[in-house]
């Protein structure tokens, strides 16, 4: 069943945001079908436990929990919010915590998202993700994937770096793992094409977990 809830997101989205959101949907068609049957699956694995009364939780595991995982809960969430669907949780982690990295914390502000820090000075600071100023805020740190507040049973771990999926011949507790792995945009930290990779691995994830959840 695929669901589309874009007038009622229309009014509880940022407008920028709203307008990016809008056009990652029409790139749909350029999603590989390689990755479209992967990303079904999870979709499947969605669509069971919400039939279910269950809630469907997902853990986005890379390495350091610190550029594509984050990006992947984030996209999924504001993809949930997007189309409207109930039960659905995201989350994410790594083989090792580090922090979640400013370079694409601006990539994502970049988007329309409103991202605050509680202590930028941090090591491993709590941030806060906006999607409109009566939303309530998603709070991305680094973390184990295994930590709290991630789920310890009963959800779909995908994987999005093939370092951590590699190093995780077995995740413990999860119903379903997949990968769906990403090119890491930190192969072009500290030149000028930083923003530019940043932007495109946001622009892809986006588009990838609203196609995700489209299929719901």
């Amino acid at each position: 069943m695929t669901l589309n809830n874009t007038d009622a997101a229309s009014t509880a989205f940022y407008p920028g945001l709203m307008r990016y959101l809008t056009d990652a949907v029409t790139r749909f068609d350029s999603i590989p079908e390689d990755r479209k049957s992967d990303l079904a699956e999870v979709s499947d694995y969605i669509r069971e436990r919400l039939s279910k009364s269950e809630p469907a939780r997902l853990t986005f595991i890379c390495t350091h929990n610190s550029r594509r995982s984050h990006l992947s809960q984030i996209w999924a969430q504001v993809a949930v919010d997007y189309y409207g669907l109930n039960g659905v949780e995201t989350f994410s982690g790594g083989t090792e915590a580090t922090a979640f990295n400013p370079r694409a914390v601006v990539a994502m502000q970049r988007c329309g998202l409103k991202i605050v820090a509680d202590d930028p000075a941090a090591t491993n600071p709590r941030y806060s993700v906006y999607t409109s100023d009566s939303a309530i805020a998603q709070v991305c740190f680094s973390k184990v994937f295994s930590d709290p507040p991630n789920p310890s049973k009963g959800y779909c771990a995908v994987m999005t770096c093939s370092q951590a999926d590699d190093a995780c011949p077995l995740v413990m507790g999860c119903d379903l793992r997949i990968p769906i792995r990403y090119e890491d945009p930190k192969v072009a930290d500290d030149t000028e094409f930083e923003a530019e990779r940043y932007d495109e691995r946001s622009a892809q994830i986006c588009s990838e977990m609203l196609y995700m959840m489209s299929l719901v």
